[in-house]
């Protein structure tokens, strides 16, 4: 018979009871909303002290990316489908391909909706999945755990290491055992749940807020937006396509018909249309200019 290891609870704040939700079961509804309230409040605060760790993760995440590098996440429950979310959610926005952003999580597909019994437990499980995309040096792995201890987080940092690639643990818990481990901490301290040990709450809003600024900030940095418009989104869907008019026509202050017939000759693609009305230049010259610059478009506007 296998013994699991003792779990020490009591060490990790994110298992802690909060005092001031200790009556919530016996207040009324609207109180019970603002003790909710007043404890997510506290969640953002956390985050912006951790602003400079942050900071660093992001322009390695830019590098990486330079240099052929992706970005991966791997997390158990809650931690797992958070990176699942915000992996998901590149592709459509910024027009990356699906493999330079990844997501892991423990359980495989099933356990996005489903909880998978033991799979967070089972390190090698994480190593497994890093090798089976050829994780290597060149890329970043972030590693999702509120609590700080969940062995296949563990493992797949482990590995990552191994490969001299950079890691960063993304939890609520500084004294769990993934902080020591990582290169690079992310830890925002929210303190004691509302409802004890329910990390989905102050944690998981927390890690959705950091993974946010990941995310956002190196495609920011990799010249996938300009000014504050997503000019790499795709075109999807009818939602999407009319997304696109509005950014042409927001980003060059023409009308909806030029911005219509900019992206009809530029295939659609919202860059390239920008480029050709900001400059009077066809769509083969946007391109070019796009591709001399790294698809920064100040730069290519800058030079014509």
């Amino acid at each position: 018979m296998v013994v699991a290891p003792k779990i020490d609870l009591q060490s990790m704040i994110t298992e802690s009871r909060n005092p001031s939700s200790s009556d919530i079961d016996t207040v009324s509804t609207v109180e019970m909303l603002k003790i909710i309230n007043a404890e997510d409040k506290k969640v953002p605060i956390a985050v912006e002290k951790i602003l400079p760790e942050i900071t660093t993760v992001v322009d390695i995440i830019v590098d990486r990316f330079k240099h052929g590098g992706r970005l991966v996440y791997i997390g158990a429950g809650t931690s797992g489908r958070l990176g699942i979310l915000d992996a998901s959610e590149c592709p459509p926005t910024y027009g990356t391909s699906p493999g330079q952003v990844i997501a892991f999580i423990a359980g495989g597909e099933k356990a996005i909706l489903h909880a998978v019994e033991n799979a967070e437990d089972k390190p090698e499980l994480g190593v497994q999945d890093l090798k089976s995309i050829d994780f290597n040096k060149n890329d970043v792995l972030i590693g999702i755990a509120a609590s700080g201890r969940t062995p296949y987080v563990k493992g797949a940092l482990e590995y990552a290491n191994e490969l001299g690639a950079t890691t960063a643990y993304l939890g609520c818990n500084p004294k769990g055992e993934l902080a020591t481990i990582a290169k690079i901490n992310l830890v925002p301290v929210v303190g004691p749940e509302v409802i004890t040990g329910s990390s989905r709450m102050k944690a998981g809003t927390a890690q959705k807020l950091v993974l946010n600024m990941l995310t956002t900030g190196s495609m920011i940095k990799s010249g996938k937006v300009y000014g504050n418009l997503m000019v790499d989104v795709e075109s999807t869907n009818e939602k999407l396509v009319a997304r696109q008019k509005k950014i042409v026509m927001d980003a060059t202050e023409c009308s909806y018909e030029v911005a219509e017939k900019a992206l009809n000759e530029a295939d659609g693609h919202c860059k390239t249309a920008i480029v050709m009305v900001l400059t009077n230049q066809d769509a083969n010259i946007a391109r070019s200019l796009l591709a001399k610059h790294n698809g920064f478009i100040r730069a290519a506007i800058e030079e014509e």
